[in-house]
């Protein structure tokens, strides 16, 4: 196992690039790489899928991709939280503790994961601080990637092949 999937990965690729009717390859592209170890999702992320879209769906049919957290992942959780405590405001700090955020750099720490999400780093420009998934990885020293990036290093190849798409 190698990655660790932020919610946003799903929907957007749902919402954006990979819809289940256009690419369905790249659905089963996931299920694969999770099969083989390469890549995982939480619990925490499967909670945020609600709704009646694909993503939501999809992520039904596939609980297994969907781990929850072990007590190695929740003894790294209380640093993380303690780390949002110290340095945001306590809105900031609710955001990221409630989301699937903070358990998810928690548990990328404890399994020596890469984190892959489409959120940015912090604009330090900005005056009301949000606590960010980038920013929270650089602290504790987890890797993160975009959907694209994680793509591109698993060589994953989505082509036509006589009018059906493969993995």
């Amino acid at each position: 196992m190698t990655y660790v999937l932020d919610t946003n990965v799903f929907i957007q690729a749902h919402r954006q690039w990979y819809g289940r009717d256009i690419v369905p390859a790249f659905w089963d592209w996931l299920v694969h790489a999770n099969r083989t170890g390469t890549i995982v999702s939480l619990a925490d992320v499967r909670r945020e899928l609600t709704g009646q879209d694909d993503a939501a769906t999809w992520a039904k049919e596939h609980k297994d991709i969907f781990r929850a957290m072990d007590p190695v992942a929740l003894r790294q959780l209380k640093d993380v939280a303690e780390w949002a405590n110290q340095n945001y405001a306590q809105p900031a700090v609710n955001k990221f503790l409630t989301a699937a955020d903070c358990s998810l750099v928690a548990f990328a720490q404890a399994h020596q994961l890469t984190v892959v999400t489409h959120e940015k780093p912090e604009d330090p420009k900005k005056t009301i601080k949000e606590v960010k998934i980038p920013g929270a990885c650089k602290v504790f020293h987890v890797p993160w990637v975009n959907t694209f990036n994680m793509l591109r290093a698993e060589k994953a190849k989505f082509v036509l092949n006589g009018g059906n798409a493969h993995a």
